[in-house]
């Protein structure tokens, strides 16, 4: 689950880190009277979306005066904001953060994220903070410090000491620098969440250390124990597909291509994909229906799979363990008559009960392209849709 930048900063403070003060607007007018609130000679207005790169997309502009924040406010508002992060479609802009203005005098980047290899946290730092911070990771990785950092000990004042020295602080700055570190560090293990990024991490004129911009994911099986943070979900900044299928207990992620999938675990949905494109064709979704799927979850994920006007055939791969082959057979047969399925279906499956499950596809009467391996029903779905 991901939040909004001025949702991310209310984190940040509560943990002690400082950031900018800030107001969320909804409305011209808002935008507008928060500048008031603010009080000062410049602004800056952002977009509030689910993205990076906002900035290069025209979406974080300054102001220096209240006509400029009613003008800026008004034609960002509403605009569809295309970034490297959203696809060419753009996300389209219903929030902003009407922020005061800093005085920057250096751009750092600052992020705490999990570490799969090492199973540890790191934390990453670098003197090139700011909109190029892709660039800066693909082009000159050595501009970038890790550490790694056991969760039974935290960050440590040496490693945070050695972040701050490493990525060029003033020796002045040091101390807040190291504060900044172990408040973000503490904020991301505390709030489960599976990245933690400030960038820029500013040096301002006077020394002082400020988180100028946050993004935050949080780790999605975590959630029951954050209702707080449930709160920050902003539903406009999700697929509409994807929030429907989570309201049945399906995971299911939008691509690109035209053969829907659905399948039963994770690591074979991935399978599935891969083998899909090894065949020459492009799956148009993840869908793992999960080891308890009933027949109405499976007439879900057709109706979903279906929304979807790319989608010209559908692949059921079901390894029977947990599940019986019976149930998803039962489950796929009737979902095929209540949509009405007008697309080539290929279903394979093996495992628990498969015989009695290819049984009630057989005797359905409803045209499906049985298999037996996944490279027989990948060559038949790809062909079937060619």
């Amino acid at each position: 689950m991901k939040i909004h930048e001025y949702q991310a900063k209310e984190l940040l403070r509560k943990y002690g880190v400082v950031t900018p003060r800030g107001i969320p607007s909804f409305s011209v007018d808002e935008a507008v009277k928060a500048a008031e609130q603010l009080g000062g000679k410049i602004w800056v207005v952002k977009a509030q979306i689910h993205a990076g790169g906002r900035g290069k997309g025209g979406g974080v502009k300054l102001a220096r005066s209240l006509d400029e924040v009613r003008k800026l406010a008004g034609e960002i508002l509403g605009m569809q904001l295309v970034t490297h992060q959203t696809g060419p479609e753009g996300q389209k802009v219903r929030r902003l953060l009407i922020e005061e203005g800093a005085d920057i005098k250096k751009e750092y980047y600052v992020a705490a994220l999990t570490d799969r290899a090492t199973q540890k946290v790191a934390i990453m730092a670098s003197s090139e903070g700011g909109m190029d911070i892709e660039e800066v990771a693909h082009n000159t990785p050595e501009k970038i410090i890790k550490v790694f950092v056991d969760p039974l000990v935290g960050l440590t004042d040496a490693q945070a000491t050695e972040l701050a020295k490493g990525i060029g602080v003033p020796e002045a700055s040091i101390p807040q620098a190291i504060d900044a570190f172990k408040k973000l560090y503490t904020c991301y293990m505390e709030t489960d969440a599976s990245l933690a990024e400030i960038n820029p991490l500013i040096l301002e004129g006077n020394g002082n250390i400020k988180a100028l911009d946050a993004k935050f994911n949080f780790d999605s099986n975590a959630l029951f124990r954050h209702p707080e943070i449930v709160e920050f979900r902003d539903l406009d900044e999700e697929d509409a597909d994807e929030i429907e299928a989570s309201k049945f207990d399906l995971a299911y992620i939008s691509l690109d291509g035209n053969i829907g999938c659905l399948v039963n675990g994770a690591g074979l949905a991935m399978a599935t994909m891969d083998t899909i494109k090894l065949f020459g064709a492009e799956p148009a979704n993840f869908l793992d229906v999960g080891g308890g799927a009933t027949t109405e979850k499976v007439t879900e994920a057709f109706k979903i799979m279906l929304k979807n006007p790319k989608v010209k055939g559908i692949l059921v791969n079901i390894f029977g363990g947990i599940m019986r082959c019976d149930t998803i057979a039962t489950g796929v047969v009737a979902a095929a008559r209540e949509v009405h399925l007008s697309v080539p279906l290929v279903v394979r499956m093996k495992g628990t009960n498969e015989d009695l499950g290819k049984k009630i596809l057989a005797e359905s009467g409803l045209p499906i392209i049985a298999a037996d391996t996944m490279a027989e029903a990948a060559t038949k779905i790809v062909a079937a849709v060619k």
